[in-house]
């Protein structure tokens, strides 16, 4: 199987976002309360330590069980809206891959369905400022890239570049969903947080999948 993505890469990923988490957690927090409950980078800390400490207490065999373990984790340890969503993001990976080992194409099918279940979820779309504005960018040149035939790790930069560029476009958005749509104009000059966490969450598997 071209790219065959191994399960201890996955888990490499996600700990490497854990960690990433981790060391922005007080930006993700900043940047949450300028226009939100201001306990974006807390939970997500909370959320993915859970991760790690699941993945280490029982590690699992493939990537479905593995993005499944992660899913349920962060919907029953994470608070706020960023529990739901991304457990939500976790488990659609989970169904949509299929048993035995994934491939780029598995991967980014995954992925695509994360991003539907979160559109689902928080009833947002690309514009709303919110992590969407960084993964639908994301997924949308992830696939360009591999239709073009790019190899998986080329194909992650360009997606994690832009997830970047996505995140950086909600500086100047009027918020119209989630607690900062409740400023209104004041919603305006700030960077989204879970826009944020998001290109975190992509630059990591650029890293440790390329």
């Amino acid at each position: 199987m071209a790219d065959e993505i191994p399960v201890d890469a996955l888990q490499a990923w996600l700990r490497a976002f854990a960690g990433a988490v981790a060391e922005n957690r007080d930006q993700l927090t900043k940047l949450d309360q300028a226009i939100g409950d201001g306990d974006h980078g807390t939970n997500m800390d909370r959320g993915m330590s859970a991760v790690v400490a699941a993945l280490d207490d029982a590690p699992p065999a493939d990537a479905t069980a593995l993005f499944k373990q992660v899913g349920t984790t962060l919907v029953s340890k994470v608070g706020g809206a960023s529990g739901p969503l991304y457990g939500t993001f976790f488990l659609r990976l989970a169904g949509a891959g299929g048993a035995g080992p994934w491939d780029a194409e598995t991967f980014a099918r995954a992925l695509r369905a994360g991003l539907d279940g979160v559109v689902a979820r928080g009833k947002a779309e690309a514009g709303d400022k919110t992590m969407l504005d960084a993964l639908i960018p994301a997924c949308d040149a992830l696939d360009a890239a591999l239709a073009a035939g790019q190899p998986l790790g080329e194909a992650l930069t360009a997606a994690a570049d832009a997830a970047r560029d996505g995140r950086d476009a909600t500086v100047p958005m009027l918020a119209r969903k989630g607690r900062a749509s409740y400023l209104g104009e004041r919603s305006i000059g700030h960077q989204d947080p879970g826009a944020t966490s998001t290109s975190l969450l992509v630059e990591t598997a650029a890293a440790e999948l390329g």
